[in-house]
């Protein structure tokens, strides 16, 4: 079993390499070649479904709760305020720099080497799963939810994006609501027919005011915005039909499933939900692992953005080295030295339950 120190410089290199090899959403079969031939170099037997890689510790005993360390190593296009290769990992400063480094290159090359350094282990009270998944900066289905089935009963995830080390206890989910109104079609000069957007009106209202009687501990109410109108097609003509957009920020304190109902419950346009995936996060504040990242320091916070952890249906909990605000951004770095630190602090959190 490696020392953190050599453990940190090889997850430095892997992510060097990582960073070398351009992996867009849906383009990240190079970066799945790549980890893969890594875990197989330290005798780890490897999955792989499309470019997914998972897989378990060595002595794994199905009488033991799993736990999952999950993160992604897509990346998005890297904008036009770049000065530098986004493909060139060069380190400055103690900076190194390039594209996916911080989000979620530091998360994905800690967690590996976490994996690793439990790997063999035989006194352990929990299974590892590792899962380096696809598509998660798209929310795409060929990303962890594709493979979600294959990964068998797990106790709950730890998944890795740049927090900090802070322990994102909670996460908010995302539904888009396509609405219609229906009406009648009239002349306008001869008060005819029923107007779909005073109809319209009398909804877009209710999404205005309503409030959810559960409220999240973390988050607080539950957010709905109507962000897009389209009715109508000359000035003369009293409109059939108006549509309109509503983005829904659902809290843990609901399901999607729970709000759609309440929604249509209290409306009379068609509600249409583009998707109900991307559901709503959190663990107990209280579970084991939570409590020993308190322990050591670590504070607990709700998650505005979100991640693939809006795909599991277990207890998980968001942390990892670098963080969310230069996530997406030109001239993307993570601090050498917070990979490290986070190998050390994934360990040591871990260390107090398994």
């Amino acid at each position: 079993m490696a020392d953190i120190t050599t453990l940190s410089q090889q997850a430095l290199q892997l992510l060097q390499q990582l960073i070398s090899i351009q992996s867009f959403s849906k383009e990240e079969d190079r970066t799945a070649d790549l980890i893969e031939q890594t875990l197989q170099t330290h005798g780890v037997k490897t999955h792989r479904k499309l470019n997914n890689i998972w897989a378990w510790n060595k002595h794994f005993d199905a009488s033991k709760p799993t736990i999952l360390l999950n993160s992604h190593h897509d990346t998005v296009k890297p904008n036009s305020g770049y000065t530098r290769d986004p493909y060139d990992a060069k380190i400055e400063d103690g900076k190194l720099y390039g594209l996916g480094s911080n989000d979620a290159g530091g998360c994905l090359v800690s967690l590996i080497h976490v994996f690793l350094y439990y790997y063999e282990r035989t006194d352990l009270k929990y299974n590892f799963c590792l899962a380096t998944t696809a598509e998660e900066e798209i929310s795409g289905v060929n990303g962890l939810e594709l493979i979600i089935p294959d990964l068998g009963e797990l106790s709950f995830g730890i998944v890795g994006e740049p927090t900090l080390m802070e322990l994102a206890i909670a996460e908010r989910g995302l539904m888009v609501l396509d609405c219609t109104s229906y009406g009648i079609a009239g002349h306008a000069a001869r008060e005819e027919g029923d107007n779909a957007i005073y109809k319209a009106l009398k909804d877009i209202e209710w999404f205005r005011n309503f409030r959810f009687p559960k409220e999240s501990e973390v988050f607080g109410p539950i957010k709905m915005s109507v962000t897009i109108i389209n009715a109508g097609s000359q000035h003369n003509v009293v409109p059939a039909t108006c549509t309109f957009t509503v983005d829904v920020r659902v809290t843990d304190a609901y399901r999607n499933e729970e709000v759609l109902e309440i929604i249509r419950e209290h409306v009379n346009c068609e509600v249409r939900p583009r998707s109900i995936r991307l559901k709503p996060s959190s663990i107990d504040k209280n579970h084991p692992f939570v409590q020993s990242g308190v322990a050591l320091g670590r504070k607990t916070y709700g998650s505005p953005t979100t991640s693939d952890q809006s795909l599991l249906d277990i207890p998980s909990i968001k942390v990892g080295p670098g963080d969310s605000a230069r996530s997406h951004s030109a001239d993307e770095f993570v601090y050498v030295d917070e990979i490290g630190h986070g190998i050390e602090l994934y360990i040591k959190m871990l260390d107090g339950i398994v």
